[in-house]
């Protein structure tokens, strides 16, 4: 009465993960548990060393071309990388192509313990066959926890034996997994969604030179200088003394007699549409280019582009007129009699309406 019963079903656990598990016969890689369970490693280093290992041969995966394809930046895709190389499941080296040129060789291992062996013996370090695709299970272990076979393990060399410990603890690391019966026949089986491998990084196009202006295209005229309307010698003696001290307020407006002489027109006529000298000072020499290389050039084009409009032309005033008769004020341009005293003389010079 105390034989297990192997074909009774076994029950789900009450807590924790239950898998659903498909037989898949396409799209899948074998990943070794020391990749999806290492303590050391973090979650993104996981995740990726889990995305390198089932690229193909050739696939690029630098670090610009890993930040294309996840949402992750390039500096945590770089430390996951170095994760990664520090464990022993990736390992680059800088090589010499043709050209004399240096090209980066990136080497995946899904079993570092045993590729460090492999230098160790004086073999190359070429990829390991995953333990899973070595083991051959010859039976299944019972539901009720009952001893599971060894699985069948491919001969190796026998030129340096390994110590038994370690082949022990690299079978205990590896979970023997039973085979799954085959699947029932269904009627309208799902279709397998094939991997999609990511598009080609397309190199953004370098920019070209900016294009610069033939000698003989035809060029913006020039705003000419302003002048005053009506010149006069105290306003061209304000106007130059304005422009032979602006270096005190503005010391990169050192100006020539030359450059004086030449721009005290457009000062001049600054101050004759009644502009203060302050305000024109500020006008032409403030936010000044760096590095200022003419100033005698920025001041002429702030002087024609910047000039404020004329004022308004002044409404002539009539002037006041004494009445000759009554002796009022009234405005007019000529003397004479104002508007009432015309009009009382106009009803007295009129024929009487009645005739009389």
């Amino acid at each position: 009465m105390d034989t297990q019963q192997v074909s009774a079903p076994s029950r789900a656990p009450s807590a924790g993960v239950v898998h659903i598990n498909i037989r898949l016969t396409d799209g899948y890689t074998v990943i070794s548990n020391r990749l999806s369970q290492h303590r050391g490693l973090s979650l993104l280093a996981i995740g990726l060393g889990t995305y390198i290992q089932s690229l193909p041969d050739g696939w690029r995966i630098g670090v610009k071309a890993l930040a294309a394809r996840f949402p992750e930046s390039e500096v945590r895709i770089a430390a996951a990388l170095r994760e990664l190389e520090q464990h022993g499941f990736l390992r680059r080296t800088r090589e010499r192509v043709g050209g004399g040129r240096l090209a980066t060789r990136t080497e995946s291992y899904n079993h570092p313990e045993a590729a460090v062996r492999g230098r160790g013996r004086g073999r190359p370090a070429a990829p390991v066959v995953p333990a899973a695709a070595r083991a051959v299970p010859v039976a299944a272990a019972g539901p009720a926890g009952g001893p599971a076979p060894e699985p069948v393990r491919e001969p190796e060399p026998a030129r340096v034996p390994e110590p038994e410990s370690v082949r022990v603890a690299v079978l205990e690391s590896e979970p023997v997994r039973a085979p799954l019966p085959e699947p029932e026949p269904e009627p309208e089986p799902e279709p397998v969604p094939v991997p999609v491998p990511a598009p080609a990084l397309v190199p953004a196009p370098a920019p070209g030179p900016r294009p610069v202006p033939t000698p003989t295209a035809p060029r913006k005229p020039r705003v000419p200088l302003p002048a005053p309307q009506r010149p006069t010698e105290g306003l061209y003696a304000a106007a130059a003394g304005l422009l032979a001290g602006l270096h005190r307020t503005a010391p990169l407006f050192l100006l020539s007699e030359e450059d004086v002489r030449g721009l005290v027109p457009g000062v001049a006529a600054w101050l004759e549409r009644g502009a203060r000298p302050d305000a024109v000072r500020a006008a032409i020499t403030d936010d000044p280019p760096v590095p200022l290389r003419h100033p005698a050039k920025l001041l002429r084009h702030r002087l024609a582009t910047l000039i404020p409009p004329p004022p308004p032309a002044a409404v002539p005033v009539v002037p006041l007129q004494n009445c000759d008769h009554c002796d009022r004020a009234f405005r007019s341009s000529v003397p004479g009699r104002c508007r009432g005293c015309r009009d009382a003389r106009a009803c007295a010079d009129a024929p009487c309406p009645t005739g009389a």
